[in-house]
């Protein structure tokens, strides 16, 4: 039985209580963040001594860059929702007066900074590790922003995806074979959007890409806000 709307100023307070429990759980035991970049650097280092000449640039780093986020995002859902049922928190908080679109939104909240988190430490790595010519200081806030877009959609699908297979047996599973096909449009917008400023000399940013992925997000922003209540409610 699904729970009475609740209002906006409840709403907001939930989510932002809802936030800050994610945030207290990964200090008292951190899981989510230490892989996600643990991970990002092995992949990095992997490709370090796996390419020819061991540097990229244009669409084939951008490609990396993203692919990786993508990988260690798709870990970083798993452990996020796992708390939730492991440790019977999805049921308690089904006894709540809270909307579950709240508890989504949090995840989404929680991920986003996550990933925003691994971006500081990913793209310096990335850049000294991988990138042929460096990162201009003047690129950093169109990679920057294209970064943000694409984990915010990343953030809000993965959430999405994560509270459909929370309490599913298989739930390891199910999360990437729901989340990347999802997502594969998401990164191919981003991919665009990043490789000109990651080419050497530098392209000219299409703006297209920019709106592409606005679009994208609101997207699921929408569907999220629509269909959350009834996946965690059942």
């Amino acid at each position: 039985m699904s729970t009475p709307p609740a209002p906006r100023g409840a709403w907001t307070g939930d989510v932002r209580a809802l936030l800050a429990l994610e945030w207290r759980r990964e200090r008292r035991a951190p899981q989510v963040l230490p892989t996600m970049v643990l991970f990002s650097i092995g992949v990095f280092v992997l490709f370090r001594f796996g390419l020819q000449d061991g540097r990229v640039d244009g669409p084939l780093a951008a490609g990396v860059l993203l692919v990786t986020t993508l990988l260690a995002a798709l870990l970083g859902i798993g452990r996020l929702w796992a708390a939730e049922e492991d440790e019977g928190g999805l049921d308690a908080f089904r006894l709540t007066p809270a909307s579950a679109s709240a508890l989504v939104a949090a995840k989404a909240l929680a991920l986003w900074s996550f990933l925003l988190v691994l971006h500081l430490v990913a793209v310096p790595a990335f850049a000294f590790l991988l990138l042929r010519d460096g990162l201009d200081v003047g690129a950093l806030p169109t990679v920057a922003g294209a970064l943000v877009l694409c984990d915010l959609g990343i953030a809000v699908t993965g959430a999405l995806v994560g509270s459909i297979a929370a309490a599913a047996r298989s739930r390891e599973l199910l999360v990437p074979l729901m989340a990347v096909p999802l997502l594969i449009p998401l990164i191919a917008l981003a991919s665009e959007a990043l490789s000109p400023v990651l080419t050497s000399p530098q392209d000219v940013v299409e703006g297209r890409w920019w709106t592409a992925l606005a679009l994208y997000d609101g997207v699921f922003l929408l569907v999220s806000w629509a269909v959350s209540d009834g996946i965690v409610e059942d």
